[in-house]
């Protein structure tokens, strides 16, 4: 038996800690990812650029949808989907329609142009319809995010072990990091599909097994539901236009919407698994049952944090200490409810690593196609040979691997920086987005004009986010939470009040209190809109523009133009004003002409 909690004066009620069936558990998928990376890295040999980083372009739309799921859902999701229910309510769980909204947007627009290139990075892309400087600016926001998120990926499931097991993290963080860089650097995609299959199904089976168990013992499903009803927790949609209101219907689907699209359309770690698939079709399939995974997924994980309020609604282990932190409440109730049955709590550990290796190799063998085909290809034109090109991209997996595992302990350190560092994504997320969309959806927009609108939308949405995370984190501003009891609390503990207040400074900007869920839309809006202006600035200067091939355009948009094959010194009438240089140097405008849905589209 083991003690979990923190100020508690003589508890009676204590908690099963980690069994030596547990560890067995624990280790026992540690292995198996490690005998993945051994069959692909040794057994079935990745030789080529292609094989390692796109399994070859012939992958199954089943195993990578799977894949996608387990690579985006990581162990911060796991843990704080079930603590935004227990504290605010399931008023978020309404972002699943903006996901279902996601997959008919992505599929219509942004996958075609993508899967149609045949490209490794979608940041070749950038390139293909910009230049290079565009291109190098999405490959360093997706670097930059990247290093500050993985970190935290890592750091948070430790702190669950650790709360179950008492085993320090500075043990556990980097025996976990050194499987997961191995299997990832020997095996490539596939090595990181696979383990992903077997480790979304541990997340499945664990968030399951603590559901069904836990309604059990708090009374069946009625008990779960009276007394989250009777509290407020189960809530219909806040229709609030307000735009400073946290959580509502407009925010969670509209701008749930741009920030899935932004994080499943455009972003590399999700892309580079939608192109190893050999149609468009496949890859369409694959969305819907990423879509479909994801949203059953967090289904699970808010009934948890119904269950933890169930569990503990008369006796609120956050203010008794008895979890030390809001992370911890799902692991709490894990050992209490299955803690009594070895192995079980193995399992539920297992499934929150798991979430964590996921993404963690997804990220890591991402980063080595944009290392290779975003910072080297465009820069050094001496071409490598296979091997070398299998060290470089195996090199980089190792190098960020140990950089994200070093990063792990400065996070420990800083406290604060933890909420800092998760502004990262609102602060690229949006900018990246923009980027793309101008360049698929608005081909009058130039290079120019997309770096310059990128580079705004990135020092605004930076300069807001960290604003209002550090008015967060110096109390300026509190979000009310749900009502929290400890009158049932049948063990002593001393006493720490818990405002649910919200409490709002006045001197603060009222930018400030905008919900957290507009940020990305916010991001991408001010990227167009900058763009857009800097672009009419070029063309009413006369600046030659060469309008896109129509490949490099989104199906919907190519239906509106065509490029002349061989454009001369007749002007040509132009909706858009665009101008194109002859072969005498001399400006002409291009024919943006309306074409017939039968005229074929080269």
């Amino acid at each position: 038996m083991g003690e979990i909690g923190g100020e508690v004066d003589d508890i009676p009620y204590q908690l099963q800690t980690f069994s030596w069936v547990d560890y067995v558990v624990f280790v026992f998928m540690l292995a198996i990812s490690a005998l993945v990376g051994v069959y692909w890295g040794f057994m079935k040999k990745q030789t080529t650029q292609n094989d390692y980083l796109l399994g070859g372009r012939n992958m199954k739309v089943v195993p990578v949808s799977m894949s996608l799921v387990a690579s985006f859902v990581s162990g911060i999701t796991l843990l704080g989907s079930p603590t935004e229910v227990y504290m605010h309510g399931t008023q978020y769980g309404f972002i699943i329609i903006g996901i279902f909204l996601m997959s008919i947007v992505m599929t219509q627009v942004y996958l075609p142009v993508f899967h149609e290139l045949k490209i490794t990075s979608n940041y070749e892309y950038l390139s293909m319809r910009f230049d290079n400087r565009v291109r190098l600016f999405g490959s360093i926001l997706f670097a930059f995010t990247l290093i500050g998120w993985l970190p935290i990926v890592i750091y948070v499931p430790a702190l669950a072990f650790n709360q179950v097991t008492g085993v320090d993290i500075h043990i556990i963080t980097p025996i976990v990091c050194l499987v997961c860089i191995f299997y990832t650097s020997a095996g490539g995609l596939q090595a990181v599909v696979w383990t992903d299959v077997i480790q979304i199904t541990v997340m499945f089976g664990a968030m399951a097994l603590v559901a069904v168990k836990g309604t059990i013992d708090v009374g069946g499903f009625s008990a779960v539901w009276r007394r989250n009803m009777d509290s407020g927790r189960i809530e219909a949609p806040n229709w609030d236009p307000n735009p400073t209101a946290r959580h509502t219907i407009w925010n969670l689907v509209i701008g749930g919407l741009i920030y899935w699209l932004q994080a499943n359309s455009v972003n590399q770690t999700m892309v580079q698994r939608y192109l190893a698939l050999p149609t468009l079709r496949g890859a369409k399939w694959a969305v819907l049952l990423f879509c479909i995974g994801i949203s059953v997924l967090y289904c699970f994980c808010l009934y948890c944090g119904l269950l933890i309020y169930a569990r503990f609604h008369d006796c609120d282990p956050l203010q008794t200490k008895l979890a030390k932190a809001k992370d911890q409440l799902l692991p709490l109730l894990v050992m209490d409810v299955l803690g009594d049955i070895p192995g079980l709590p193995g399992v539920f550990v297992a499934g929150i690593f798991s979430a964590a290796l996921s993404s963690l190799s997804t990220s890591l063998n991402s980063m080595s196609a944009v290392v290779l085909e975003d910072f080297y290809k465009p820069f050094y034109k001496r071409p490598l040979t296979d091997k070398q090109t299998g060290w470089l991209l195996k090199g980089v997996v190792i190098l960020l691997g140990v950089l994200c595992l070093g990063l792990v302990f400065v996070v420990e350190k800083m406290g604060t920086i933890l909420q800092l560092t998760m502004t990262l994504e609102a602060m690229t997320m949006g900018p990246q987005l923009g980027v793309f969309s101008m360049g698929i959806l608005m081909p009058w927009i130039d290079a120019t004009g997309a770096l310059v609108g990128g580079i705004s939308g990135l020092v605004v949405m930076s300069v807001w986010c960290l604003t209002a995370q550090l008015a967060i984190a110096r109390g300026q501003i509190v979000h009310p939470h749900k009502s929290l009891s400890i009158d049932g609390c049948k063990y002593n503990f001393t006493y720490l009040d818990s405002d649910t207040k919200a409490t709002v400074s006045a001197a603060l900007n009222p930018i400030l209190h905008v919900s957290y869920m507009w940020y990305t839309l916010a991001g991408a809006a001010i990227t167009i809109i900058i763009g857009m202006i800097v672009s009419r600035v070029n063309h009413s200067c006369g600046k030659a523009y060469v309008p896109p091939a129509p490949k490099l355009l989104a199906p919907q948009i190519r239906r509106l133009y065509r490029e002349p094959p061989h454009p001369t010194d007749e002007p040509y009438i132009s909706a858009y004003g665009f101008n194109k240089e002859d072969q005498q140097g001399n400006s002409v405008a291009i024919s943006m002409k309306p074409i017939n849905e039968s005229e074929e589209i080269s």
